[in-house]
């Protein structure tokens, strides 16, 4: 979906105009949001924002040069980039439990993305990104505040959307044509604001590296939509790899203390990682 828009508009402008609207959303379903903004918020989302803004257009920038199914293999990487460094920033190795559903969704997503893959400039723009996605779920486990979720993903929305909008302005900002309005009014409310909402708020309560293989479904909702909206056949290879991604999300959510261990995990985070105001 967001390779077609893609081609009829610029990366920037596209970025640019779908965090802006997906911010304007959050303010919308949010009275008084901005009036609950505090400093704390402000800072810790511009910098989460500025990573995500690098990231996301390392990431498009990529997919005009790769295949969408070979995009989002790479992209994904991020699962396995997490817990890595976790050990690296926090210090701290990754449970047993961590390991086999960070393997299983690595595997997964393969199976259902892969048909064959040749290392070029796209994939590797698409690789750094995942790497800066990864810092990015460490850094809003680490500054993430369950109460304050809405706060935090709208700075995070409203710092990508100008960030992208003001380098893209010089050349003119080109907003999506009439038939490909709904498709982008899905991808900046659903794929967007509610995507990043719900990470923010997930994630006052999860280790990174769990929320990391909790996120990666991407891939299997993509293929459900595809199947459900555009009749695509779903083959053997993508059921087997969607298994083994939803495998992974069981083995996550059913650990003990995978919501109420949570809260010592990320408090340590906080310590080890600082705070943007620090």
């Amino acid at each position: 979906m967001s390779k077609d828009l893609l081609e009829r508009s610029g990366v920037l402008d596209y970025l640019g105009v779908r965090f802006l609207l997906a911010a304007a959303v959050l303010a919308l379903v949010r009275p008084g949001l901005l009036v609950r903004l505090d400093r704390h918020t402000v800072r810790a989302g511009a910098g989460l924002g500025v990573v995500y803004t690098v990231a996301q257009a390392l990431q498009f920038l990529g997919l005009k040069q790769t295949a969408p199914t070979v995009s989002a293999f790479v992209v994904a990487m991020y699962v396995v980039f997490t817990p890595l460094l976790a050990a690296v920033v926090l210090r701290r190795r990754p449970d047993r439990t961590s390991v086999l559903a960070t393997a299983l969704a690595t595997v997964g997503v393969a199976a259902m993305s892969l048909r064959g893959w040749a290392i070029g400039p796209g994939e590797l723009l698409t690789l750094v990104a995942a790497v800066l996605y990864a810092v990015h779920i460490l850094a809003v486990g680490a500054w993430a505040r369950a109460g304050a979720a809405f706060e935090l993903a709208f700075v995070q929305l409203l710092t990508m959307g100008v960030l992208f909008t003001v380098v893209a302005a010089p050349g003119g900002i080109d907003v999506p044509q009439g038939r490909d309005w709904p498709a982008f009014v899905y991808l900046s409310v659903g794929a967007a604001a509610v995507a990043l909402l719900v990470q923010t708020w997930a994630q006052a309560h999860l280790d990174p590296a769990r929320a990391a293989v909790l996120m990666v479904l991407e891939p299997v909702w993509a293929a459900l939509f595809a199947f459900a909206l555009w009749h695509e056949a779903l083959g053997l290879r993508t059921l087997a790899g969607a298994t083994l991604v939803l495998a992974a999300m069981v083995i996550v959510i059913t650990r003990p203390g995978t919501l109420t261990g949570s809260g010592a995990s990320m408090a340590e985070n906080r310590v080890s990682c600082g705070s943007p105001g620090a």
